[in-house]
């Protein structure tokens, strides 16, 4: 039986994690995470580990195959497909040992697949051409995906008796919409994606990792500038971004702005109406790979207790309605600070629920 939820509990990792060893990365994240430890990702392991590689992995009666260029459709399931296959359920049973070892049942784990549009940019058709600009090729991998995902979510729901949070990753959804992704020839630019074909692709993600069994549905953007208002359309339970990036503000930091001081205003009625609204903000503010110098905790949640100032909302919201994450995935940290990093988004969480008086 899951145990009842705690003010730690809200706070979570992005994905990633250094080196190559699952069962080690699993123990130490249902170790650090008891309230949404989530399925390991290796992409030191290389070919079929990394974020578009095991996404392609799920796709049902679709296969890639590796090229010079990357990842490309193939005709049929070759070495490269059955690795990336082979690789993500390694990663599913180490979580599942990990929690068995733990004596764990949490309330809620949580596995993440690269969206539509990042898939659809990662991957290329057989003419070399990306698969999203086949509007044909596109669909039938947007409905792979979605039946991917049925299999997936239902195998780590039945494996760890837990609701199964559902993270959709889209780095590259500004790309596509800006229209500054390469042509193979590398002298071209694809065609920038209207905002509402985006928007519907990605919402029928989110209605599809729902109907695959999702408890909640987060979706991702890391850029410095998310389409905060169109993923906020699609209908996620929660928008995840890094606070410290948005319109360059980790630049503006390093020349003596506030935390949020250059976040533009655009961005923050956005995030704003997203959070009034009732969608949940998950909060990169730990970061993710290992800091130069010292990391308070007081430090590490200026931006988060600024964000709610700015915004005119009780600090109160950041203990109920944020999730606290690290910046980004934790593949680039050392192993010592992929640990830290992943307790001290636990202490955030526990803090923001029970402030200090220096707050």
């Amino acid at each position: 039986m899951a145990r009842e939820p705690q003010p730690g509990d809200r706070a979570t990792g992005l994905g990633s994690w250094p080196g190559t060893e699952p069962g080690e990365a699993a123990r130490t994240i249902v170790g650090e995470l008891p309230g949404l430890p989530y399925v390991p990702e290796l992409p030191a392991r290389g070919v079929g580990a990394d974020m578009v590689g095991r996404t392609a992995g799920l796709l049902v009666d679709l296969a890639v195959e590796v090229w010079p260029s990357g990842y490309r459709v193939a005709r049929r399931p070759g070495g490269d497909h059955r690795r990336a296959v082979e690789l993500l359920a390694r990663d599913v049973d180490a979580l599942d040992e990990a929690l068995g070892e733990a004596g764990a049942t949490p309330p809620a784990v949580k596995c993440q697949v690269a969206g539509p549009w990042t898939l659809a940019a990662g991957v290329e058709l057989r003419s070399g051409h990306r698969v999203l600009t086949d509007r044909g090729a596109l669909a039938e991998f947007a409905a792979s995906l979605g039946e991917g995902l049925r299999t997936h979510v239902g195998e780590l729901t039945r494996r760890t008796q837990a609701p199964v949070v559902v993270q959709i990753d889209e780095p590259t959804l500004p790309a596509v919409l800006a229209g500054s992704l390469r042509t193979p020839s590398g002298y071209g630019t694809v065609g920038a994606v209207p905002g509402a074909e985006a928007r519907t692709l990605l919402a029928g993600a989110v209605t599809a990792a729902r109907q695959a069994g999702a408890a909640e549905v987060v979706v991702h953007c890391c850029h410095p500038t998310p389409p905060l208002a169109l993923i906020g359309a699609t209908g996620p339970d929660a928008v995840a971004v890094d606070v410290g990036a948005l319109g360059g503000a980790r630049d503006a930091q390093r020349s003596g702005a506030g935390p949020v001081d250059a976040v533009p205003k655009d961005v923050l009625d956005a995030l704003g109406e997203l959070w009034e609204g009732g969608t949940e903000l998950w909060l990169g503010i730990v970061p993710s790979t290992d800091p130069s110098a010292g990391a308070e905790l007081g430090d590490l949640a200026r931006p988060a207790l600024d964000l709610a100032d700015r915004l005119g909302f009780d600090r109160a919201r950041l203990a109920d309605r944020a999730v606290v994450t690290p910046t980004c995935g934790l593949a680039g940290a050392s192993p010592a600070w992929a640990r830290r990093a992943t307790s001290t988004t636990v202490e955030l969480a526990r803090a923001f629920a029970d402030p200090p008086d220096s707050w």
